[in-house]
């Protein structure tokens, strides 16, 4: 089915070294349009180096990436940005002392005016905009999760795990990307944790946004029940490309990434 899809990512001999490191070894791979991929590996195979890479935190030293047809090889992580390329990462990045309304609002500066004779000078504009985000945000909560609606104005820091990784997710929803990576978002959860706020992506993503999805997850159920295809890394190179029952039986994927020998 997929192979009738377009391709929306697609990257072409991608290297990263660092030093004398190889992180990504000449990766070629491609994103259907619309699709949940899953990009699996042991730790260190380049999963996260991957996402670095194609949101522009570091210049490949290699290959190419683009998007849409488009190169965005030496774009600058904003400029990836306004390609509506959003991501999360495993290690929780929400400014705790703002509440979910700042640190949700803070992802979608593509819109958001911050010059500062607008701010200062251009008062009723201002709380025009103002109050055009909180509605925003309001509504993206109400759609991805209720009880964290009636939060709004909260601060992070007075919220439990599966909220602050709602958060996250909503930070990187806001701006309606067409693609979204997500690192780990299970990491630090449980696993009924998990599907919750899963669930939550689904529903958005089913009355919003059919947006396409990259997810690194270790939580092999998860990857399961949430993907239409997977491949899976090992020391930078791709070694297994297909349907969840594809790779699991993949014996190269046993032995590198479920430890089997």
């Amino acid at each position: 089915m997929n192979s009738a899809k377009s391709k929306i990512l697609e990257a072409s001999n991608l290297t990263m070294r660092f030093g004398g490191v190889t992180a990504l070894d000449s990766l070629n791979l491609h994103v259907n349009e619309g699709e949940v991929l899953g990009l699996l590996g042991p730790n260190g195979s380049g999963k996260t180096t991957f996402f670095n890479v194609i949101t522009g935190l570091y210049r490949a030293t290699a290959g190419n990436v683009s998007f849409r047809g488009q190169d965005l090889t030496d774009a600058s992580a904003q400029e990836v940005y306004l390609h509506a390329i959003t991501r999360t990462f495993q290690r929780s990045r929400l400014s705790l002392p703002l509440t979910v309304f700042d640190n949700i609002a803070i992802g979608d500066n593509r819109r958001l005016n911050t010059g500062l004779f607008f701010n200062l000078f251009a008062r009723d504009q201002f709380e025009k905009e103002y109050d055009r985000v909180v509605e925003q945000v309001r509504a993206l909560l109400l759609t991805f999760n209720p009880q964290l609606a009636a939060k709004i104005f909260e601060p992070v820091a007075s919220l439990p795990m599966i909220d602050r990784r709602r958060i996250e997710i909503c930070r990187a929803l806001i701006s309606e990307p067409d693609l979204l990576l997500l690192d780990e978002p299970s990491a630090g959860m449980t696993h009924d944790e998990t599907a919750e706020v899963m669930n939550d992506i689904l529903q958005v993503r089913s009355k919003i946004k059919p947006f396409t999805i990259i997810l690194i997850e270790h939580e092999m159920g998860l990857i399961q029940r949430m993907t239409e295809r997977c491949i899976v890394l090992n020391y930078g190179k791709k070694i297994a490309e297909g349907t969840y029952d594809e790779i699991v039986s993949n014996r190269e994927v046993q032995v590198a990434y479920l430890g089997q020998e």
